[in-house]
């Protein structure tokens, strides 16, 4: 488990929180496992020879591909939060690597859609099974009885880190 720093005002155990330490711990705990994981997406990234955005980009088409739901670029750039012109360019280098192709909607004959290609798929499968089946195992490791539990607060902190507003803007200390 990480050490967390003691408080400055000497209150508590930790600089963010007073009380509880077990549940300090499994915030410490999803800390370091997000940690983790942005670490691991940097280093994919990396490896495949794009940027993280990049990557974002591809697992969200695969994703909705394997759900049988069309991405447009408007939708993507939703997704990603950035501005048009930025995912056209986007989808012009993976274009280029040959990870995407647009190609006319299926629905709607004025608008096109992103697909992944064959190449990206097996790029994603090659890089990523392992690491998931190992998931699996770890998953199936939690005792059955504690997964709703565990469900329930993953998808709270979830929540809340979506309905968290964006702090205010930092100002200088005064003198």
């Amino acid at each position: 488990m990480t050490e967390t720093p003691s408080s400055p005002e000497g209150r508590g155990s930790t600089y963010w929180y007073d009380g509880d330490d077990s549940a300090v711990a499994l915030l410490s705990a999803l800390r370091s496992f997000r940690m983790a994981d942005q670490e691991l997406r940097r280093r994919m990234s990396q490896g495949m020879d794009m940027n993280t955005t990049d990557l974002s980009a591809l697992r969200f088409v695969i994703a909705h591909e394997l759900r049988g739901e069309p991405v447009t670029p408007r939708g993507l750039a939703e997704h990603l939060h950035i501005s048009g012109p930025s995912v056209s360019k986007l989808l012009d280098r993976l274009t280029a690597s040959g990870h995407l192709r647009r190609a006319p909607h299926p629905l709607d004959g004025r608008s096109r859609i992103v697909e992944a290609t064959d190449h990206a798929h097996s790029q994603v499968r090659e890089r990523l099974s392992r690491m998931h089946e190992r998931m699996l195992e770890i998953a199936q490791q939690v005792p059955e009885e504690s997964r709703i539990a565990a469900i329930a607060f993953l998808h709270a902190m979830g929540e809340q880190l979506d309905a968290e507003a964006a702090p205010p803007q930092l100002t200088p200390p005064e003198d």
